[in-house]
């Protein structure tokens, strides 16, 4: 695979058909494989493969679009309706600043939260019973996640199949250990 030219910015050229061509990789890619991107913190410019100009704040502002319109529904409409009504006003110029520097503190939040998390795991006589706790209510985020995302089903006819038997076993075993250890600990 070649390196990226401009330091690391991978360039993505769109051309009249639409189409994306990652110059890194030589391979056409599409607007899910850019959020990805995206996600992993890889950065690219997209330009017009004809007039080099850079696109990227359009493709970005196209993959919110697409985000949005699959149900991952994260701008609420009255940030939206105020964001519309920025433009033009006298605070626009502001806003970029504002919002760059919202987006950094809510990332840094987040990690101070993971971390604070992780060390309450880190020891203590909780740390255990708030690992498993923590890992239990992840796998129900996780199974909740997935059924958002996937039909209703039809309650199924049979019994449930022998690993998924295994699983459910495993889980109240788990739920009556805590239940145990909870008893004690009110004792």
């Amino acid at each position: 695979m070649a390196k990226a030219s401009n330091g690391g910015v991978v360039i993505i050229k769109k051309y009249a058909n639409r189409r994306l061509y990652n110059t890194e990789s030589s391979s056409y890619i599409t607007l899910e494989f850019l959020a990805q991107m995206t996600r992993e913190g890889r950065e690219f410019k997209v330009v017009d493969a004809k007039t080099e100009e850079d696109i990227t704040h359009n493709v970005l502002t196209q993959i919110i679009m697409e985000e949005e319109n699959r149900g991952q529904t994260m701008l609420p409409v009255g940030f939206l309706r105020e964001l519309i009504s920025l433009y033009g006003d006298s605070m626009q110029a502001m806003v970029p600043q504002y919002l760059e520097a919202s987006m950094e503190a809510f990332r840094t939040n987040q990690t101070q939260f993971r971390q604070a998390m992780q060390g309450a795991f880190a020891g203590g006589p909780f740390a255990e019973l708030a690992k498993r706790n923590m890992d239990m209510m992840e796998a129900a985020a996780q199974a909740f996640k997935l059924k958002q995302g996937t039909p209703a089903k039809a309650p199924p006819t049979s019994a449930p199949a022998p690993a998924k038997q295994d699983d459910l076993a495993a889980l109240k075993e788990q739920m009556a250990a805590l239940q145990a250890r909870l008893d004690k600990l009110s004792d």
